[in-house]
């Protein structure tokens, strides 16, 4: 039997499902229903075992459907919360009957994971130990997700200074001697990731491709026309058919084969530690996400995430970080931008605010900021705060941030956090240069916004001079609602409106007096020109008037 546990099937689904495990047959309940795992069992056929109560049993071996019904039937005999089998599992009537009798969850194991593989991520997962020992997590012999430790130990054994890099190229973990390599690792460990140009070197000499298709170390020679004056070794890290990332060593001449098998050896002990990082990661963003969701919105266990998040006792300022998307960007792109930026900001809040809380909820990255005695100038010192978190991380991609008001109670950061969304909407719009905003900044901005929300859910449409201007647009191409819009703009500065439109002053000039003709507008108006302004911000498409 391997280790104790203090964590549900449904856990273990939720940490290991995206790599390792799927759900065929059966309900694994929730996590917080109080149903631990009581151990995890490696079946042996021969030698018939008594389970600990509510066991996950590891199938290494079975594949026919019959058999798989037989074992969940007598484990169900024993209360085993769960079977993993190797999938695919074969879609079976008996064997989904044996599943709903017996109240035994069946999972599939992904092909190419090894069963040892899983033993030891549940292993590290569900916290082994007897009763009164308080033994570290470990990972063959290493503390789990310590890669710098991993990295130290694997370049001992192949004695060459070692990177650990991810699909992105970025530096994970390093070892040491990194002085013995060349100025191109140098250059990678203090960047903290390979530069671009060696990364576009290598796609384009298809070494990754190469590297993700082998599952042998693969040689990259010195290039030092490139600027990669010494030899690198790179070993694929996989947890079955997923690609982790790489390691990557810097030698002097090519392994020998006992060094080549402990590198390959070394990668499959670097993948359990990612998974382990990863699985905690997800778990520790997915809690933190949902508790600073739950007081967002001001449902019944608001006061009681809050808590748990560490800031019921305070003030907070609401901080909502969104993206800009910029021409060219993909779905996919910003998402991981956002993923990251949120990461990013979450070590700046909580450097400077150790209690500071921080998680992607939907697509912005919302942050609880708390806020110390006195109060008067939070909101501008929280403004600041993310003003300097923009600098550092740049322009690309581009973000924005908003400023929500303090927030003292539940209600206050229900509040704060729509008057944050609607910031965050004008920041999304570019509609003002503000890379940081709070409410007064864009108070107008907002109202016209939701103006205009109003104006196209009742399907409203240009009237009096602005409908008529837009007719003759229309027919004759005469641009006066853009001529209009400048002047309004402008303030009726002539020469600054006719720069504008790329227009001669005297030209603008003709076309005021076309606008006027023509529309029938009343220029000396107040009222008649801010209905007409109101009108080209919320009636009248942008594209129709530029």
């Amino acid at each position: 039997m391997i280790g104790r546990t203090r964590a549900s099937l449904r856990r273990v689904l939720d940490d290991l499902g995206a790599t390792l495990l799927e759900l065929v047959h059966g309900e694994v309940g929730r996590e917080d229903d109080g149903t631990e795992i009581g151990g995890v069992v490696i079946h042996d056929p021969v030698d018939e075992e008594l389970l600990p109560p509510n066991a996950l049993v590891l199938g290494n071996g079975l594949s026919e459907a019959h058999d798989i019904a037989g074992l969940i039937r007598a484990l169900g005999a024993q209360k085993a919360a769960g079977l993993v089998v190797r999938a695919p599992v074969v879609d079976d009537p008996d064997l989904r009957t044996a599943v709903e009798e017996s109240g035994v969850a069946l999972l599939g194991l992904t092909r190419g994971a090894s069963w040892s593989q899983l033993a030891a991520m549940l292993r590290s997962m569900l916290a082994e130990g007897d009763v009164g020992v308080a033994e570290p997590d470990t990972l063959g012999g290493l503390p789990a997700g310590d890669l710098f430790a991993l990295a130290n130990a694997i370049a001992a054994l192949i004695d060459a200074p070692i990177t650990i890099e991810d699909r992105n190229s970025c530096v994970l973990a390093f070892s040491g001697r990194q002085d013995e390599a060349d100025q191109s690792r140098i250059e990678t460990v203090l960047g903290r990731r390979v530069p671009e140009r060696y990364s576009r070197m290598l796609v384009k000499r298809g070494f990754f491709a190469e590297l993700y298709r082998s599952d042998r170390p693969v040689v990259l020679d010195s290039l030092p026309d490139e600027g990669v004056s010494q030899m690198r070794v790179a070993m694929a890290v996989r947890a079955g058919d997923e690609i982790l990332g790489s390691i990557w060593a810097a030698v002097q001449e090519q392994l020998s084969e006992e060094r080549s098998e402990a590198l390959c050896d070394a990668a499959k002990l670097v993948a359990l530690h990612l998974l382990r990082v990863r699985a905690g990661s997800d778990v520790g963003r997915r809690l933190r996400a949902d508790l600073l969701a739950t007081a967002l919105e001001g449902s019944p266990g608001a006061r009681d995430a809050l808590n748990r998040l560490g800031l019921g006792d305070r003030p907070v300022v609401v901080l909502a970080l969104t993206m800009v998307e910029a021409p060219g960007t993909t779905a996919g792109e910003l998402a991981g931008a956002r993923e990251r930026l949120g990461d990013a900001l979450t070590m700046h809040l909580a450097a400077v605010h150790p209690r500071a809380a921080c998680a992607l909820v939907g697509d912005v990255v919302y942050g609880l900021v708390p806020v110390s005695r006195p109060q008067a100038d939070a909101e501008e010192r929280a403004s600041r705060l993310a003003a300097e978190f923009l600098d550092r991380v740049g322009e690309r991609p581009p973000a924005a941030i908003a400023v929500g008001p303090i927030a003292h109670d539940v209600t206050d950061l229900v509040h704060s956090r729509a008057i944050a969304d609607r910031i965050v909407r004008v920041l999304r719009e570019r509609r003002t240069g503000h890379r940081v905003a709070q409410l007064a900044d864009v108070h107008t901005d907002t109202l016209v916004l939701e103006l205009r929300d109003m104006v196209l859910a009742r399907g409203d449409q240009p009237t009096g001079a602005v409908a008529r201007l837009l007719a003759y647009d229309a027919e004759n191409n005469g641009h006066l609602v853009a001529t209009l819009r400048a002047y309004l703009d402008e303030f009726g500065d002539v020469n600054a409106a006719a720069a504008r439109v790329y227009v001669h002053p005297n030209t603008f000039r003709y076309r005021m007096r076309r606008l006027v003709e023509v529309g029938q507008a009343d220029l000396k108006d107040p009222e008649a020109r801010f209905a007409m302004m109101l009108q080209l911000r919320t009636v009248v498409d942008p594209r129709l008037s530029s």
